[in-house]
């Protein structure tokens, strides 16, 4: 029987995927490894005058979140850099699952959104990010084309 730690085998990393044969998601982003895909989960509220998004940035700090805004894409990016060493005061490491890299998320918040109008905090590893409603312009509800 082997030791489990948080739902996972100990060993599953010498055992897993001899050949590489991973999803693309996992190889491209090492900054969380396997659990890529749990990355920047996100909460989007409708509110009165406008949207409230809340995206999970676990174990990152403030420095290392970057928001821009151009071409009406709001992209949140982070990067995380850790000092890799073999050894620590105590010893090896006999299984390290922190890494470096980055990650980012882009959604399309529409052209007329200024910087200005997007405010953010972070805290508790928590991006909270407040946008304004911007008046869409109404497409018709309905528009047969004929076949010739």
């Amino acid at each position: 029987m082997l030791p489990v730690i948080f739902g996972e085998n100990l060993f599953d990393d010498l055992f897993d995927d001899v050949f590489q044969m991973r999803p693309l998601y996992d190889v491209s982003n090492a900054l969380y490894g396997k659990h890529a895909k749990a990355v920047m989960k996100t909460d989007v509220r409708e509110l009165d005058n406008g949207y409230e998004v809340d995206i999970d940035l676990p174990g990152l700090k403030k420095d290392e979140v970057r928001i821009d805004l151009k071409n009406g894409y709001l992209t949140i990016s982070a990067s995380k850099g850790l000092d890799k060493d073999e050894k620590d005061k105590k010893g090896h490491y006999i299984r390290q699952e922190r890494y470096t890299g980055q990650c980012s998320r882009s959604f399309y918040v529409g052209e007329k959104v200024e910087p200005k109008d997007v405010h953010a905090t972070f805290e508790d590893g928590i991006l909270r990010l407040t946008l304004p409603k911007v008046e869409q312009k109404k497409l018709p509800e309905s528009n047969t084309i004929t076949i010739e």
